[in-house]
């Protein structure tokens, strides 16, 4: 009981022990100095009859037992002293001093035999047992006012902030596997980040340097490619991820059932040609809408803000009007982007002239021409120009050779003929390439998301560099088995890029979370979503006479903020999604990612170098660049002397020779009516120029 009463009986005891421990290191000294002590005349009758009655004692048979008996005394005072804690005592002071105390306290009785005078040996050995015993007492003190709990000891509550994290091995046919090390109350554990249903998306944060490409994207290529995926990979800083996925196709070719054909769209060192509005893959009028939207917004990356505007809506609309016009025309003869852009640098009235003879396309043309037929050139500019001018900044032989050509179709996940397609961009050219290639990849993402198809996987590194729409394939292409890796540097770019909307639909939807260091809103969000946990927290109280521990638990953040704006290259956070049928429980992370690096740069200095797909020359790219400008030229020409014969057959027997030609093609009386307005309009158009 800590009542005053007791308190002050224990300190009596503790004083009477230890003054017993002095008086018998003090006989001992008298006794086994005695010479020494006459020789400084402090010896008296009355002391020596009272230690004869004491030495027999077996305290005093030897110095060594008494010795033993006064530290075991003072050992004894010592345990029950309770001195005012002090935070800076430290304890290599303590051990100090209880250390050269003890050495000298015990090796002071070799003094004892020397070969020197009674009152040296004397000193020597008193001097050298009083010092060490007051050392000992010394470093007995601070020892009972050392502050046993330290509580500056975790700094930075890393050991508060580990939980249990999954342990074992969970592998399916989809998915993503990675070796960790982690860390739980202080020791080190092995774990695995398991994504085994990568189809609910991945969204993979981190800024530069993080390691987002070297410690997750190149596994996901790698496992994904060992397990028989279709892919589409886009590869910013070509050609690092086109290397290694063709080396891992080269690999794991036996693992699929067809061996997929390897594809890369590169403007710079050019291999494949491909055809982005390849006709056959439009079927309707949105599919032109969608990809004049795309490359649009991608050479004007502030219109993603500004989509609803009328002049960014008459742009694209535009943009769908001539697509549409060149898919309609001779079967989709002229049907790609470089077409559209030289039938787009037509003079308005020839080109509003043959585009009107299309019906399917007179409505998005309507605003057009009527400004047209009123002279507003103005407005009409503002309508058309600002997509002339961004169009005119692909006008490129080498985007020409590769955007007319027919070398694949994108339907990479086609069981027939799978693909491994790679999209390499170079960052000095990022909003001219960015731009087409995202119109690549919203082509394949409408192809990819079917029924009946096989299971693909779409790996974006620095996805906020494209536009593309990635929200309907993240919520719609799981049950298609369309795997979605989409790499970003922090939630922050997606907005800047994006919009805060987009992006949080984005952040929102994504299934598995994985994040490196990030820092901003995003890592609070993200801390946030990791929730809570259980935490020990301790509470120290020192005052003179006592010091109180309390001890509690509270909930507190898993991951804060801090740690995840401060995590190393490879360390990652985040969360994991699970199926219905294969529950896990311990979803979120905090680990490292372990690589072989040794294998891997050992694998990598045994890549096969990318193949040579064909030999072309700078005349051959020229050649096809004049080609697509005359066959531009000559579908103008061939449209006005079609106009030109039917002004001419109006003018003149136009009903009789209208009513001949519909009546030899159809017999139907209606025909006849509507080939006589068409006609008609063209007439007016032609004496109009």
């Amino acid at each position: 009981m800590q009542t005053g009463e007791n308190i002050q009986a224990l300190r009596k005891i503790t004083d009477f022990t230890r003054l017993l421990s002095l008086m018998i290191l003090a006989i001992h000294f008298y006794i086994f100095c005695y010479d020494a002590f006459q020789q400084w005349q402090l010896t008296a009758e009355l002391t020596n009859n009272i230690l004869k009655k004491i030495m027999p004692m077996a305290v005093f048979t030897t110095e060594i037992l008494s010795k033993s008996a006064a530290l075991f005394l003072l050992l004894v005072s010592l345990m029950a002293t309770k001195g005012k804690k002090d935070e800076k005592i430290r304890k290599q002071t303590i051990i100090t001093y209880l250390a050269i105390g003890l050495i000298l306290y015990s090796i002071s009785h070799f003094f004892l035999g020397l070969n020197t005078s009674a009152d040296t040996i004397a000193m020597l050995y008193i001097g050298m047992t009083s010092t060490g015993y007051l050392l000992i007492l010394a470093g007995g003190n601070l020892l009972s006012r050392l502050l046993q709990v330290n509580l500056s000891g975790d700094t930075f509550n890393k050991d508060n902030e580990t939980f249990p994290q999954e342990e074992r091995l969970l592998e399916n046919e989809y998915s993503i596997n990675l070796p960790t090390k982690y860390w739980l109350k202080g020791k080190q554990r092995d774990g695995w980040i398991n994504i085994i249903n990568p189809f609910r998306s991945t969204l993979l944060s981190g800024s530069a340097g993080a390691g987002k490409t070297y410690f997750y994207i190149r596994h996901v290529i790698d496992q994904h490619l060992k397990k028989g995926f279709a892919m589409l990979a886009y590869d910013f800083k070509y050609p690092d991820l086109t290397t290694l996925a063709y080396n891992k196709l080269l690999k794991y070719a036996k693992n699929f059932k067809v061996k997929p054909i390897f594809c890369v769209i590169n403007f710079d060192e050019i291999m494949h040609r491909c055809n982005p509005l390849e006709p056959k893959g439009m079927t309707d009028i949105t599919d032109a809408t969608e990809s004049a939207r795309t490359i649009m917004l991608g050479l004007n990356r502030e219109w993603l803000k500004k989509q609803g505007d009328f002049f960014v809506e008459s742009a694209i609309s535009f943009v769908t009007a001539l697509i549409w016009f060149l898919k309609k025309y001779e079967n989709g003869r002229y049907c790609t982007l470089p077409h559209a852009i030289e039938l787009m640098m037509v003079d308005y009235k020839r080109l509003f002239t043959v585009l009107t003879m299309e019906e399917e396309i007179q409505a998005l043309l309507n605003p057009f021409v009527s400004v047209w037929e009123k002279e507003e050139w103005g407005q009409l500019e503002g309508q058309i120009g600002s997509a002339k001018i961004s169009m005119a900044r692909l006008v490129s032989p080498k985007l020409y050779y590769v955007l007319s050509g027919n070398d694949f179709t994108l339907d990479i996940n086609n069981p027939q003929v799978p693909k491994i397609i790679c999209l390499g961009n170079n960052p000095q050219k990022l909003q001219t390439y960015g731009a087409v290639l995202s119109l690549y990849v919203t082509r394949i993402l409408k192809l990819a998301n079917q029924k009946n198809k096989l299971k693909c996987s779409l790996v974006f590194d620095e996805y906020p560099t494209l536009v593309a729409d990635l929200v309907p394939t993240i919520t719609t292409a799981r049950s298609n088995l369309v795997s979605c890796t989409i790499g970003i540097q922090s939630v922050e770019q997606l907005k800047k890029e994006y919009g805060a909307e987009q992006a949080n639909i984005i952040a929102g939807i994504s299934g598995n979370i994985i994040s490196g260091q990030v820092s901003g809103d995003w890592a609070e969000k993200l801390s946030k979503t990791f929730g809570k946990i259980v935490q020990d927290r301790q509470s120290l109280s020192i005052n003179s006479s006592d010091t109180s521990l309390s001890k509690s638990t509270q909930m507190d953040s898993a991951i804060p903020a801090s740690k995840i704006a401060s995590l190393s290259s490879g360390q990652f956070v985040g969360m994991v999604a699970d199926n219905p049928d294969h529950k896990i429980d311990l979803k979120m992370f905090h680990a490292e990612i372990v690589n072989d690096h040794s294998a891997i740069k050992a694998e990598e200095n045994g890549y096969v170098p990318l193949p040579k797909i064909r030999e072309i020359s700078e005349d051959d790219i020229e050649e096809n660049y004049k080609k697509i400008k005359s066959d531009i030229q000559e579908l103008i020409a061939y449209q006005f002397d079609k106009i030109k014969a039917v002004s001419e057959n109006l003018v003149n027997d136009p009903v009789s020779i209208v009513s001949q030609k519909v009546e030899t093609v159809s017999g139907n009386k209606m025909k006849i009516d509507k080939e006589r307005k068409k006609m008609n309009k063209a007439r007016t158009k032609s004496l109009s120029l």
